[in-house]
């Protein structure tokens, strides 16, 4: 070797040497770190593993095994993003582990797809020893959870499930709701930062404390107060229930491995020193939850004290002549299950008891279920699955009526919450009191004997209809619909059917609700004439409507003058065109009243689009039916190069080609935006909230917001118009993001004009 070459070899081995060691070392790092995370992750103490496995991927990007653990950590908190990590550990390495295939399955399971997590847990079950029955006994019930979540979800019940929002629900875990005899007052339980001490339980979350809540003006909560001191304990304290007239509570207290506790308020209104309810209910084992009967007859508890397995089951205790609570007693097989059985809760009548369960056909972990009481045969009903949207693939408890028993409070861990469990309320719909008169078009006669339908579906798409015949005079009718849905009206009179017509029914979830509609029956010579279905044939019908425009920073609307309008059928096939006038007005002359689509355009606006529907109640009718005019004017927007339009409800499946079915009717309306407005290049951005490692977010962003491009090209839109850009966690519109809500709004997806084309 010459001498030059020399000092180049001696550095080449030292760099190399360096290499080694800085490898040895992050090897090492990531093995103490792996060790770390697995010592709370087999705590069950997912909160505290996640920074350990973040941490090693903030070294190691490509880490399969860290990804891994961390998905199955974030499912108790993050179900979004505990699929996204476990489908990376797979595209890292399939072999990360031979439970990876299961856990794939429990994540599509919660994220409701249903049929690939049946495929992976079918897929996972070949690969269990023939010896391991215990395991593939939990296979299979999971497999039939998933079938039955997707025949539920297939089937759901016509309800409202609302959030109670973020002045009661947190990012951590908020349950266990009781709700005062006047609707006013709340107590609930939260394991939220705020509890008193801020002391960590075992899985990373804080204690629970019970807090109260009062309803303000407009029906909304106020700020939560804990009710700390006497009611507070150095472990878990969880509200059950008020009873005998709100001057007494029921309490979980975690001593003595869980026991229930009743406190009574003094005539301050504090709460007095909590006292056992009698150790013929509480025992040694663990005691969940009670409900004591509007009567004070009877108390409905939980306890795994009399199970062989362990798993809680449903009692009930009559109360004795002394006042304590006697012997109890077990509802039977026909409640309890192998499985946990849990939260009982009787509604007023005395015989419908509903309770939470693992057992029986659930969804998914508890599920909500309603069992009746036959007083003749001395026997409880078969219990009844509550449906979707009540229940979820995940925990669903805690099922409370309101005073009145028109809508109810839960406890569900569900997509779209503000953390891990929130508290909701299941609102039935009501019915609505439709009244009206049925009258002659031209001269406004009343017509009696005429005999209406009113035709829709219920949630599972079940036929319903309403009937009901015009009175004689006043040619006046009434009936009472399942609120929320549209209505196919089909009137007719001795057995001609005369009109055809829709009505939209707005969403009631109170009594007393009335809407006034009427109809207007065509004539011909003074006869009434016959009706054809989906069409109104005649001549001379005027279309019209007024178009504003808005500029960027302006805050006035102004008329959008001499600028082209375009009516289509509802295929998108141009029928006519037309301008707008000073005022912004336009018309358009048609034959048939039918469905059909206005747009109009102009530079550098985008376009705007607005559906006519001729039966529909946002059109008005004037002179004498001849002429529809849109109430809702057609407003066209300024394109601002630069300004980024946040698209809403965006879910995606992680690294699949296809968007989720939600996902795609949101992407259609920018799929049509960009039909409408051909002159436009954007880029459409995808961001993540801060939780997690950099760099993962970076890539994650940026292959969301490649898979929804791939799909907007896929409906037909020029490649070369967008480009997708992922900025991970890069722009936050709430910087220092804290609640569930504020990494909601950071995480989102936008679009971006960055071109104006001249065509």
């Amino acid at each position: 070797m010459n001498q030059l070459g020399k000092p180049a070899f001696r550095f080449s081995v030292f760099l190399v040497f360096l290499l080694l060691c800085t490898t040895v070392a992050s090897a090492q790092s990531n093995r103490k770190l792996m060790r770390s995370g697995n010592k709370f992750f087999d705590n069950s103490n997912f909160r505290a593993a996640v920074p350990f496995y973040e941490q090693i991927i903030a070294n190691s990007p490509n880490n399969a095994l860290a990804y891994y653990y961390a998905g199955i950590s974030y499912m108790s908190f993050d179900k979004e993003r505990a699929a996204d990590y476990v489908y990376r550990a797979q595209e890292l390495d399939a072999n990360v582990n031979r439970d990876l295939l299961y856990w794939i399955a429990r994540i599509e399971h919660i994220n409701y797809s249903f049929d690939e997590a049946i495929a992976n847990f079918e897929a996972y079950k070949k690969t269990i020893s023939k010896r391991d029955k215990a395991r593939i006994q939990e296979i299979d019930m999971r497999i039939q959870h998933a079938r039955n979540a997707k025949k539920q979800v297939e089937n759901p019940k016509d309800v409202f499930v609302r959030n109670l929002g973020g002045t009661i629900n947190t990012a951590y875990s908020e349950h266990s709701p009781v709700i005062s005899t006047d609707d006013n007052y709340l107590l609930f339980t939260s394991r939220s930062a705020s509890v008193t001490g801020g002391t960590e339980a075992e899985d990373g979350e804080y204690y629970e404390d019970i807090f109260e809540s009062r309803r303000v003006q407009g029906g909304d909560w106020d700020e939560p107060h804990s009710l700390a001191g006497r009611l507070s304990s150095t472990g878990h304290d969880a509200s059950i229930q008020l009873y005998d007239k709100d001057t007494k509570m029921l309490l979980y207290r975690q001593e003595n491995n869980g026991d229930i506790l009743f406190s009574e308020r003094g005539a301050t209104g504090q709460w007095g020193l909590p006292q056992s309810v009698g150790s013929n209910i509480n025992t040694r084992d663990f005691e969940s939850d009670a409900y004591i009967t509007k009567d004070g007859k009877r108390l409905f508890y939980s306890t795994n004290h009399y199970s062989k397995n362990r798993d809680l089951d449903i009692y009930v205790s009559e109360r004795q002549p002394d006042g304590e609570w006697g012997k109890p007693v077990s509802l039977g097989n026909v409640i309890n299950t192998p499985y946990d059985d849990d939260s009982p809760y009787l509604a007023d009548d005395g015989v419908t008891l509903y309770f939470s369960s693992r057992g029986h056909n659930t969804m998914g972990g508890y599920d909500i279920f309603v069992a009746v009481y036959d007083t003749v045969a001395h026997q409880w009903g078969q219990p009844q699955n509550m449906g979707a949207p009540i229940n979820t693939p995940d925990d669903d408890t805690y099922y409370r009526l309101s005073p009145d028993g028109s809508y109810a409070y839960l406890s569900s861990y569900r997509i779209g919450g503000w953390g891990e469990k929130d508290i909701y309320t299941i609102n039935y719909l009501r019915p609505i009191r439709i009244v009206g008169q049925v009258f002659t078009m031209q001269d406004s006669i009343p017509i009696p004997d005429v005999k209406l339908v009113f035709s829709s579906t219920t949630a599972d798409q079940r036929p319903i209809s309403y009937l009901d015949i015009t009175r004689a005079g006043k040619g006046n009718y009434e009936v009472n619909v399942l609120s929320g849905r549209k209505f196919q009206v089909q009137l007719s009179k001795d057995d001609k059917d005369i009109l055809y017509d829709e009505l939209e029914v707005p969403v009631a979830l109170s009594e007393s609700n009335t809407i006034v509609q009427n109809f207007y029956i065509p004539t011909t010579g003074g006869a009434i004439a016959k009706a054809e279905p989906k069409a109104k044939k005649a001549d001379g019908f005027v279309i019209c409507g007024t178009a504003l425009q808005q500029m960027e920073g302006a805050r006035r609307k102004t008329p959008v003058q001499n600028t082209l309008v375009v009516l289509e059928d509802d295929k998108g096939q141009k029928l006519g065109e037309t301008h707008t006038d000073a005022n912004g007005d336009f018309s358009f002359d048609v034959k048939i009243l039918e469905n059909y689509s206005i747009l109009i355009k102009k530079q550098r606006f985008f376009a705007s689009r607005q559906s006519f529907e001729p039966d529909a109640k946002r059109e008005v009718l004037e002179e004498g039916g001849r002429r529809y005019c849109l109430v809702r004017p057609l407003l066209i927007e300024e394109i601002v190069i630069g300004k980024s339009i946040i698209i809403d409800n965006i879910y995606y499946d992680f690294d699949k080609d296809n968007i989720r079915p939600d996902a795609a009717r949101e992407l259609n309306k920018l799929v049509q935006v960009l039909k409408d407005n051909p002159e436009i290049e954007i880029e459409l951005s995808s961001h993540t909230d801060a939780r997690g490692v950099d760099i993962y977010n970076l890539d994650l962003s940026q292959r969301r917001a490649e898979s929804a491009v791939k799909y907007i090209i896929s409906q037909g839109i020029d490649a070369s118009r967008i480009t997708a850009k992922g900025y991970g966690e890069t722009r936050h519109k709430v910087p220092d993001a804290k609640s569930e809500r504020e990494h909601q709004m950071n995480r989102r997806t936008e679009f971006t004009v960055v071109k104006i084309r001249e065509i």
